[in-house]
């Protein structure tokens, strides 16, 4: 692979991370040709910082590390496309994605799914979902009925308001059952799917 860092006066070339698992654009960066040797050799991606002059890890104040899986270089051999895998958040603003959580409206529930994994990996102690985790498959389960119970009985009311809290607060603690079992929220369409069929 060769990079044409001289195309750019500056000698830095746009890098775009991508997520390797699920394929989503986490952010973009600049890199130099030290700041990329400097990711190969170490594995943790590392950008040029043009408002700091210097090599910088992303990762190496809030612990956010983008572990390197692959790099390629586009067809004018002038952008890089790195796959990595997130640590924790990615953007500044503590979301997966430097882009706006509102670009996620049609796939929402696949997003909040990688929130919950970036939240369970992740190393922050504030975490709910990760203090949730940490207390096992019992206390989670036992999370999803009080949940389940607490929306029937705003089923029975009137309040609407309350009612969709309590059923958005069953789906986000369903999810996070769902990935203490190894399964995701398609596994269950999947199941779904061949009911239907039959």
């Amino acid at each position: 692979m060769k990079i044409d860092f001289k195309k750019y006066s500056d000698g830095l070339v746009p890098a775009i991370i991508q997520d390797h698992k699920t394929q989503k654009v986490l952010m973009l960066g600049f890199m130099n040709e030290e700041a990329l040797q400097k990711t190969m050799r170490e594995g943790k991606v590392t950008f040029y910082s043009r408002s700091r002059r210097r090599l910088w890890t992303k990762g190496e104040e809030s612990g956010n590390f983008l572990f390197l899986k692959e790099v390629m270089s586009d067809c004018d051999d002038d952008t890089l496309l790195i796959k990595a895998e997130p640590t924790g958040p990615v953007c500044h603003t503590g979301a997966d994605t430097c882009w706006s959580e509102r670009n996620h409206a049609e796939d929402f529930l696949d997003y909040l799914e990688h929130i919950i994994e970036l939240r369970r990996a992740s190393d922050d102690e504030k975490s709910y979902v990760r203090k949730l985790f940490q207390k096992g498959i019992n206390k989670i389960a036992q999370k999803v009925g009080e949940e389940a119970v607490e929306l029937v009985i705003e089923a029975k009311d009137v309040n609407n308001d309350l009612f969709l809290n309590e059923a958005s607060d069953l789906l986000f603690h369903f999810l996070i059952l769902l990935q203490a079992k190894g399964f995701k929220l398609d596994d269950v369409i999947r199941v779904l799917k061949e009911r239907h069929h039959k």
